[in-house]
């Protein structure tokens, strides 16, 4: 068994497919369930800019309708800004992990979050100077955080690679580098997806339930982990892969339309 921090095995079955199964224990025991929720590749289609993504006109009612099953255990958990996702799912309000957990919005509506500071603010400085003329490469400031997106020129990552592994060394022994589908992020490093999910089941109403974890990429194996730890389910969405999930969605759209089978 695997835990947050540590590797996931080399060799993994492939997962199964998941929709009949989720929507089922869904379905029969929503009270006994926690649903956490990646937002970018699993809830929304992935665009070639960040700010590109669209969100569904149905999407925000129908998870504020699955979150109401579910007695309010429903969590997003997100390499995204807070701020950033309330703007997505508005006029909804729901208890979020930002910057993997840097940022976390409580169920009782508290916030705790990461401060940047003066150093890390010039470090973002630094890194938009460094990649101003490689084109296809976009800087995104997350406030605590900050990505380096290459997915417009793929072939730029051997250039930003080495970038954000020089900042990461003067950024100090606090933050972590963490790769993502065509992006590298320099991070607070006592913040991942698991150690977030953790977090949400410590509380209530997310406390004694299965966590249902759902994600779509690297980041999202450590909350995959505590999921299985937790005797819930782990799902990873999109082509086979190697993953720490026991089952599968094959894209975004089906996990919106396992949301609205149960929203209703």
């Amino acid at each position: 068994m695997s835990y947050p921090g540590k590797p996931f095995p080399v060799t993994m079955p492939q997962p199964a497919s998941g929709r009949e199964e989720l929507l089922s224990t869904l379905s029969s025991s929503p009270q006994s369930c926690a649903l956490f929720l990646d937002i970018d590749g699993t809830l929304l289609d992935l665009a070639a800019v960040p700010d590109g993504i669209v969100v569904p006109p149905a999407l925000p009612a129908a998870l504020d309708a699955v979150s109401q099953r579910l007695g309010g255990a429903l969590g997003l958990v997100t390499g995204r800004a807070l701020a950033y996702a309330d703007g997505l799912f508005a006029p909804f309000r729901f208890p979020i992990a930002g910057l993997h957990g840097a940022e976390l919005r409580r169920p009782d509506g508290s916030v705790a979050r990461a401060e940047t500071t003066a150093a890390f603010e010039a470090l973002k400085a630094e890194l938009r100077k460094a990649t101003e003329n490689l084109d296809g490469v976009l800087v995104e400031d997350k406030g605590a955080a900050v990505a380096a997106h290459y997915r417009l020129a793929p072939e730029r990552q051997a250039e930003v690679e080495p970038i954000m592994e020089r900042l990461l060394s003067k950024a100090g022994p606090n933050w972590t580098l963490q790769r993502g589908k065509m992006v590298l992020e320099i991070r607070p490093a006592n913040a991942d997806k698991g150690h977030a999910v953790e977090a949400f089941l410590s509380m209530p109403p997310f406390t004694g339930r299965r966590p249902i974890a759902i994600g779509d990429d690297i980041t999202d194996e450590a909350m995959f982990r505590i999921a299985n730890r937790y005797g819930g389910h782990s799902v990873r969405v999109g082509p086979p892969s190697e993953t720490a999930a026991a089952l599968t969605l094959p894209s975004a759209s089906a996990v919106r339309e396992l949301i609205a089978q149960f929203a209703v």
